[in-house]
């Protein structure tokens, strides 16, 4: 299935894509796609829906996040041995853990708005995924089920709050709007393997980012497993789980987004994103 939220900041409601890419409510089915949505069985209920009777929605409404009530929004660094080169930085012997303030998630086709001071802003395309169980001290072997879904994010990112200002990562990344995330939600039983999956971003219409899952460093039970080492996953946390190649800090010389420019990306199989870079809004 492809779970979507719609409509107005704040006031999205449950949705799903049928197979003829139509958007369908189901609002008289759940109240929302949140936490007591993504279990084995809630996701087993929606699939008993005959999605052909649902009331079809007419136009093309704003997808916001397609998780409600998201608890952690938990990041993976350096997943990609090239990408870690191009940062110059070493290959990490474990996972390099930080966290995106859940502040910063938003829809997919949602404004990016530069920081105020910002002079680095950067893209990311990454594969998201979303836990639908209780995870704690879970093994490789039992990881993948406790994931709900997967989806595309863009782990939008300022590097000079990020790197040169002192402590950890996690001011760089959690900036107002640093966080889309959809178009939708794909439950895990239509990624039979979400290690095949090929990933692309283009600024202004030119291709920055060309990658695939198949280079991570760490795959995502390893990552699943590792998490849930040092904190409890809980059902609607999403975990983004590292870039390829080609962000602006790679680039010699760096490029920076700056107000107007237009980001575009995609993952194999979960859908597309479009972002307008805009400048502060207090």
């Amino acid at each position: 299935m492809k779970l979507v939220r719609y409509g107005n900041p704040g006031k999205e409601k449950p949705g799903l894509i049928d197979d003829n890419g139509q958007l369908r409510d189901l609002s008289a089915v759940v109240k929302d796609i949140g936490p007591e949505q993504l279990g084995d069985a809630a996701l087993a209920r929606l699939r008993k829906q005959k999605t052909d009777k649902l009331p079809l929605v007419r136009g093309k409404p704003r997808y916001g996040c397609p998780v409600a009530g998201v608890g952690k929004f938990i990041a993976i660094g350096l997943n990609y041995a090239d990408h870690a080169a191009e940062s110059g930085l070493p290959i990490p012997a474990e996972p390099v853990v930080f966290m995106k303030a859940t502040s910063c998630i938003q829809g997919p086709n949602d404004p990016v708005m530069l920081p105020k001071g910002s002079v680095k802003s950067d893209w990311e395309v990454e594969l998201g995924v979303v836990i639908g169980a209780t995870a704690r001290y879970v093994s490789q072997k039992s990881a993948l089920d406790f994931v709900a879904g997967y989806c595309v994010i863009n782990d939008v990112s300022e590097r000079e709050f990020q790197i040169e200002r002192g402590g950890t990562w996690d001011k760089g990344k959690g900036c107002d709007t640093f966080g889309p995330i959809g178009p939708w939600l794909v439950t895990r039983d239509e990624v039979p393997n979400p290690q095949k999956l090929s990933m692309w971003l283009d600024l202004n219409g030119k291709r920055m980012q060309t990658g695939s899952t198949r280079t991570m460093i760490f795959n995502i039970a390893k990552i699943v497993s590792y998490l849930s080492q040092f904190m409890t996953l809980m059902p609607g946390d999403v975990i983004t789980t590292g870039t390829p190649p080609g962000v602006g800090l790679g680039m010699k010389p760096p490029l920076y987004l700056k107000k107007g420019d237009v980001m575009t990306l995609g993952i194999e199989g979960l859908g597309e994103q479009r972002q307008d870079v805009i400048g502060f809004r207090a």
